[in-house]
């Protein structure tokens, strides 16, 4: 029966938890921005169900964090500043953007997971289901945002380069800090 080390359990709750309000902050920031500047009721729809789903894995990862006893990322703050930024700036940019915001983000958490569950041993059957399940859903929002018009062509490769660089990077930042 392999065992998960404790660190490495950790680092997958404190990158998980950053990771799912990241992407709570990245739909605020789109919803801000389709509320006050940019309408487009469709879309906001869209992005309300996909937070709902973000919420439902945030709660998840916050009750694991207290009952495990695990600090955060200190870089919470500097997530969610950058989240609802990234956000409010793809929503103005067009629906296009946005949608790619999420389908770019959505591809690097997709392998971020599949990763993981290869370090989950058997003694976290219960955390190792809830982030198959979890990628499930972040494969369905990707899924979603292309049908909805996202594009990583033309000026939207560098888009799209972009942010998943910027999510790499505060991945790998997240799990140790």
């Amino acid at each position: 029966m392999k065992k998960t080390n404790s660190k490495i359990i950790e680092e997958i709750i404190r990158v998980d938890h950053a990771g799912e309000r990241g992407a709570i902050k990245i739909y605020e920031g789109q919803l801000l921005a389709l509320k006050t500047i940019k309408e487009d009721k469709n879309l906001r729809n869209t992005i309300e169900e996909m937070k709902e789903h973000e919420q439902e894995h945030l709660e998840y990862f916050e009750k694991e964090i207290q009952r495990r006893k695990i600090k955060p990322t200190l870089f919470l703050p500097l997530w969610d500043l950058m989240g609802v930024t990234l956000g409010f700036g793809t929503a103005l940019m067009g629906k296009k953007a946005a949608m790619l915001c999420t389908a770019s983000v959505e591809e690097v958490i997709e392998d971020h997971y599949k990763n993981q569950l290869k370090k989950l041993g058997n003694d976290e059957m219960k955390l190792k289901a809830k982030i198959e399940k979890f990628q499930e859903d972040e494969t369905n929002h990707k899924n979603i945002a292309y049908n909805e018009g996202a594009s990583s062509k033309g000026i939207y490769s560098l888009m799209d380069k972009v942010i998943k660089t910027g999510s790499k990077i505060a991945i790998t930042i997240s799990e140790k800090i």
